[in-house]
């Protein structure tokens, strides 16, 4: 049996006032995820363990099933595995967001979701102004970027840009966790300055500001941490030969390099709500073709839910339905090797709160031959009274590999 999931990121939420008390999961119209719900099994899954962030990168790797105490590191160095980046013993790999900053507060955490190409000039200028023989700059996608610091110190306290929208930055920089960290908070935190006085006048954000754009004029480091020691997921699973991972997000294809996958670039890929979804289940269904498991993360819902933009994450939801679930579903199920598909989000993402939560998040698992529980829709709500309860740690990835 092959096997695909299907991540829909941030895509669970809070119940609405303005929607009767619905999540968006409820109030959005998705037939399909509906149907494999009555279909298969559904339940909920911790994926943020005790004492973790709840980030997309501790939530994917729940997902998967890897011990967060064993292998976790941070975001900076799954993106760096993404970028090609690799990290030698002894450096600190940081995500380096580029955001806006007005009124010194972090306006957002995008820059106004600036282009790859835009963003490319930027750490460029940043590399050769601020880069020496510690400090390194290296461009990733749209906003999000990588610093490396030979001999930084990982126990510092980085606050994530999304998490803190329309808040003063400064009270945010980078804290020591110990003394002898103090030297990396104060290099991380001088760059950030430097980066404002780098930035400011730079022809891209003069571009931007006269065609109404939010400028991209500060660095934002935060996740760090050295190389990951993750096993292959074919370790855990023998039956696992291949897999490919696709993605826009530069860490969720660094999980994927650590676990042994595949990790193509698709055409017209963005991690927005404008990203190609049929390049990409193009890309999918060619892979699982070929290979024995596809993870598939699809990054929109999430983005909304940071805008908290409540009608454009109920569309990237229904997106996700017709765009994704019905043509993979259409597709694997005329196929003679079954295919197993698992559907879930990896975290909330609340429109209100417009940062991800710590909750545990709905699931179905459906493939030709599963006995079906009684729940009818794909939700929150509903998924409370599915029949494989609430799963933590690794349940969900052995339920959903070994399903019969």
């Amino acid at each position: 049996m092959k096997h695909i999931i299907i991540l829909g990121d941030g895509m669970a939420g809070w119940p609405i006032k303005a929607l009767n008390g619905q999540t968006l999961l409820q109030a959005a119209e998705t037939p399909y995820m509906d149907e494999l719900a009555r279909r298969g099994r559904t339940g909920r899954l911790v994926t943020v363990a005790p004492g973790f962030h709840p980030g997309s990168e501790v939530a994917n790797m729940s997902v998967l099933g890897y011990d967060l105490t064993q292998v976790y590191e941070g975001r900076g160095p799954l993106e760096a595995a993404s970028i090609g980046v690799e990290l030698q013993p002894g450096e600190l790999a940081l995500r380096c967001n580029i955001i806006c900053i007005a009124d010194d507060c972090i306006k957002n955490h995008s820059a106004g979701h600036i282009s790859t190409e835009e963003a490319d000039e930027l750490v460029q200028a940043l590399q050769a102004e601020l880069g020496n023989d510690r400090v390194r700059f290296h461009t990733g996608i749209q906003y999000r970027h990588l610093l490396v610091i030979k001999g930084g110190d990982k126990r510092i306290s980085c606050t994530p840009p999304h998490d803190v929208p329309g808040q003063p930055f400064r009270p945010r920089m980078v804290q020591a966790d110990v003394p002898e960290a103090q030297e990396t908070a104060d290099i991380i935190n001088e760059l950030i300055l430097r980066s404002q006085e780098v930035l400011k006048n730079h022809p891209v954000n003069l571009r931007r500001i006269s065609e109404g754009k939010d400028p991209a004029n500060s660095i934002w480091p935060w996740g760090g941490g050295y190389r990951p020691k993750m096993e292959l997921l074919s370790e855990k699973f023998p039956e696992v030969n291949s897999g490919t991972v696709i993605s826009a997000v530069d860490l969720i294809r660094g999980i994927g390099h650590y676990a042994g996958f595949e990790t193509p670039d698709v055409e017209g890929a963005t991690g927005l709500y404008n990203t190609n979804y049929e390049n990409k289940v193009a890309v999918a269904l060619e892979a699982l073709e070929q290979q024995d498991f596809v993870y598939l993360h699809i990054e929109a819902s999430d983005e909304a839910g940071h805008e908290g933009n409540i009608e454009l994450k109920k569309r990237t939801i229904e997106d996700l339905d017709r765009r994704v679930v019905q043509p993979i579903f259409e597709a694997v199920n005329s196929w003679d090797e079954p295919v197993a598909i698992a559907i879930l989000p990896d975290h909330p993402t609340p429109c209100s709160l417009r940062t991800h939560t710590a909750e545990p998040v709905p699931f179905l698992i459906w493939h030709p031959t599963i006995a079906s529980d009684d729940v009818q829709t794909f939700d929150e709500v509903a998924a409370l009274d599915g029949s494989y309860g609430l799963l933590q740690r690794d349940e969900f990835i052995h339920a959903f590999m070994n399903c019969k």
